[in-house]
């Protein structure tokens, strides 16, 4: 029976980040990758990943599987294609099994499966996916400089993309479906008073609209029934995430939006000897550089647990 030091999971940015510290630290490892590159695959022009103004999603996606691939070695061996359907098990031995009945063991285990974002279930939203509508503000942002936007939802997400686009367009539409919002109150009153934002409450979007891409978002006033359009040229939804993390809801303490809360000093979950890292934690703040440098901090963890025993 093969016992690892370490099996990682997820082929994202903190999965395969930590992949490569771990193989040159010679650590037994095994990365479980049902995809390679997480949710910025979806980015036709991701233009924040350190190191490389411009690059897409599908290219940073195989740049991440080649980094990795140069590792693969007798420390380093990877199984793609399937997911995880269950880890059970204490500290210092853990099982894994894949969604295709394999099993492996290992010492500890570090989880890094990411999210996906909540979608947007109205007319035309799938039809405009990448094509005006967009789930991210950070990756898609600057493609939209000296356009009308909307940004669809109300929490610390919705505000802080406005915020992010008002950087660069001359109008920011902020639609959120009750009058209370989920973001700081801080956050919002900073936000308010910013003449280019204007903030719609009780606003149900109900159609993107456009010919080959977006040209407006139609929204129904939840108090009047009135509808309204506005011309816009870019649809920003922040409207939550779902993260990946069903096959640990019986090993590891999970918040209310089930997320998976980690000692942000270290990675360390509440099981003893599972780490995890990225945005399937709860973690404040989620893009590819800050999950690839929380794995790599929880791997260094997991190389010093492991050899202080």
């Amino acid at each position: 029976m093969t016992i690892h030091d370490v099996i990682i999971i997820g082929g994202g940015p903190a999965g395969c980040s930590a992949a490569v510290y771990a193989a040159r630290k010679r650590l037994k490892t095994l990365l479980i990758a049902k995809e390679w590159g997480g949710q910025s695959t979806v980015s036709s022009d991701i233009q924040n990943w350190i190191g490389t103004p411009h690059i897409s999603g599908e290219k940073l996606a195989e740049n991440l599987k080649s980094h990795v691939l140069e590792y693969k070695s007798d420390v380093l061996a990877i199984k793609e294609f399937f997911g995880v359907s269950s880890i059970s098990g204490s500290y210092p031995l853990f099982t894994v099994q894949t969604e295709d009945g394999e099993i492996f063991y290992s010492k500890t285990i570090l989880i890094a499966t990411g999210s996906s974002r909540r979608k947007l279930s109205i007319p035309g939203a799938d039809t405009f996916e990448h094509k005006g509508l967009t789930y991210c503000a950070s990756c898609d942002g600057p493609l939209f400089g000296g356009s009308p936007v909307a940004v669809i939802g109300g929490g610390n997400a919705a505000f802080e993309s406005a915020a992010q686009l008002l950087a660069y367009c001359p109008t920011v539409y902020l639609l959120n479906r009750s009058e209370d919002f989920r973001a700081d109150e801080i956050t919002v009153q900073k936000l308010k008073q910013n003449p280019n934002l204007t903030i719609l409450t009780c606003s149900l979007p109900s159609e993107i609209i456009g010919t080959q891409f977006v040209e407006g978002l139609t929204y129904t006033n939840a108090k009047t029934g009135e509808i309204h359009t506005l011309s816009v040229s870019g649809v920003f939804v922040e409207i939550g995430q779902i993260p990946a993390t069903h096959f640990v809801e019986n090993l590891v303490d999970l918040d209310q939006n089930k997320k998976i809360i980690i000692d942000p000093w270290t990675g360390k979950t509440s099981s003893e000897g599972v780490w995890a890292a990225g945005d399937c934690t709860n973690i404040l703040y989620h893009q590819n550089n800050i999950a690839a440098g929380d794995a790599v901090k929880a791997l260094e963890d997991i190389y010093v647990t492991i050899h202080s025993k």
